[in-house]
């Protein structure tokens, strides 16, 4: 059984993340553990969801702490020194939903998940009547707003007054961003600010379409910057004061230079995925730092990576999520939010993104047969090095050739839809992508 994708179990509550699997994955948590907290987003479906996660981990012996309706990142933040079961689908539409688990306040691992497929798959059953866990409710957003804040002072210079507009897509970030923001002294406005599963104001996942409202108030109005959020509190993007996008890695890159440059670590590291620009790389080593990539979905495991090697971890991100070491093991958003509105007070956003070489972008998907995706990947690794000789290869997640003019690209198969993805930076973006599409539908072509 196969449930774990690249960001925890996701799915049609109908056909997919069932209240079944939700008390069996419940259970098979609990045999790790004495204590889970459990939380949920605003979907419609979480409470019935949480309950059976509930009634999982109570039968498998472990006693529960529930946290209502909390974002993602105040789960993680309530799991540290226990196990923390978040229901959640993030970004995807409302009849999603599914479930993310966490020890310590990190995600599991692959072999971590792998253990609780094995689990569910075995349906153990309940432990013997009187070892069932019991339950209380508890409140952590009080604790965990208060410890962002406290994070995020460390950085930049204070907001006094900074205008920040944050839309929060009916979601969990209403419940955190625009307090912490207010109480570290900036003047916030919020859109879609009331918690809602239905998404009735946006679709979840924030995206320059869908957060044109956010656009169009930052833009007609006097705000520094605008923030737009996912529906678990996971994901940020950022809106400058004419209304645009930033781009995904250009902030990433700004915060990824200041934590090398904040450091003290004689080998400082990011952390980020093989689809994120070089325009990181080249921050990073302005720096004095280094970059380490690892596979999507996986930050967690890199930072552990980094870390048995000996080195120093200072931010870890992929685009739109950022992991913040020094704060948490976790992806956090509010955190991001906090710690990028002190650097933008400090430096404003035009100057923080100054340095940043912001190449034309693309990113492109080739139809490609889920059973061809293996065949056509082995021959990729011979043909792209060969169309691009001048690059450096790596294949570790996909084939990703970085040339000496600091352009780039990356093919790899989709997890979860018929494609191969195909994204690449260059400033003859059109040029360098035409190139490599026709070597992906030569290498389908083949393998089919």
């Amino acid at each position: 059984m196969d449930l774990f994708g690249t960001a925890g179990i996701r799915g049609d509550v109908r056909t997919a993340v069932t209240p079944e699997l939700a008390v069996a994955v419940g259970r098979a948590v609990a045999r790790d553990a004495t204590g889970v907290v459990i939380g949920r987003d605003g979907r419609t479906t979480g409470g019935a969801l949480a309950a059976a996660v509930e009634a999982g981990v109570r039968s498998g012996g472990a006693s529960v702490r529930r946290l209502g309706v909390v974002p993602t990142p105040a789960l993680a933040f309530a799991s540290l020194g226990r196990h923390g079961v978040m229901l959640t689908a993030s970004h995807n539409p409302p009849g999603d939903n599914g479930i993310k688990c966490f020890v310590d306040g990190v995600e599991f691992d692959r072999e971590r998940e792998g253990e609780i497929e094995r689990r569910v798959d075995a349906d153990a059953p309940p432990v013997e009547w009187d070892a069932w866990g019991g339950s209380r409710g508890v409140s952590v957003l009080d604790a965990y707003r208060a410890a962002v804040g406290d994070y995020a002072r460390g950085f930049g210079a204070p907001l006094d007054g900074l205008s920040v507009a944050v839309d929060c897509g009916n979601g969990m970030g209403a419940l955190a961003t625009p307090a912490v923001l207010g109480e570290l002294g900036a003047s916030v406005e919020t859109l879609e600010a009331n918690v809602d599963g239905h998404f009735p104001g946006r679709e979840s996942k924030p995206t320059p379409e869908s957060l044109t409202a956010l656009r169009r108030f930052v833009a007609d109005g006097d705000a520094a910057l605008g923030i737009g959020h996912d529906g678990d509190a996971d994901r940020i993007v950022i809106v400058d004061g004419s209304g645009e996008v930033v781009h995904e890695d250009t902030v990433l890159a700004i915060l990824a230079e200041r934590y090398v440059r904040a450091s003290d670590a004689t080998d400082p590291v990011v952390v980020t995925t093989p689809n994120a620009s070089a325009r990181i790389d080249d921050r990073v080593r302005e720096a004095g730092g280094r970059v380490e990539r690892v596979r999507l979905g996986a930050l967690h495991e890199g930072v552990a990576r980094v870390r048995a090697d000996g080195g120093t971890v200072v931010f870890a991100a992929e685009p739109w999520k950022h992991l913040h070491p020094d704060f948490g093991g976790w992806i956090d958003a509010v955190a991001s939010a906090a710690v990028f509105a002190r650097h933008v007070a400090r430096e404003g956003l035009d100057g923080l993104r100054a340095p940043v070489a912001e190449r034309p972008y693309r990113k492109v998907s080739v139809p490609c047969p889920d059973d061809a995706k293996a065949a056509t990947m082995d021959r990729l690794r011979t043909t792209l090095p060969e169309a691009f000789p001048e690059a450096s290869v790596d294949t570790d997640h996909g084939v990703r050739l970085e040339r000496p003019d600091g352009s780039w690209l990356l093919v790899r198969p989709s997890g979860t839809e018929p494609y191969v993805r195909l994204y690449a930076e260059s400033e003859a973006v059109d040029d360098l992508v035409a190139t490599a599409r026709a070597e992906i539908e030569r290498a389908v072509e083949t393998a089919e």
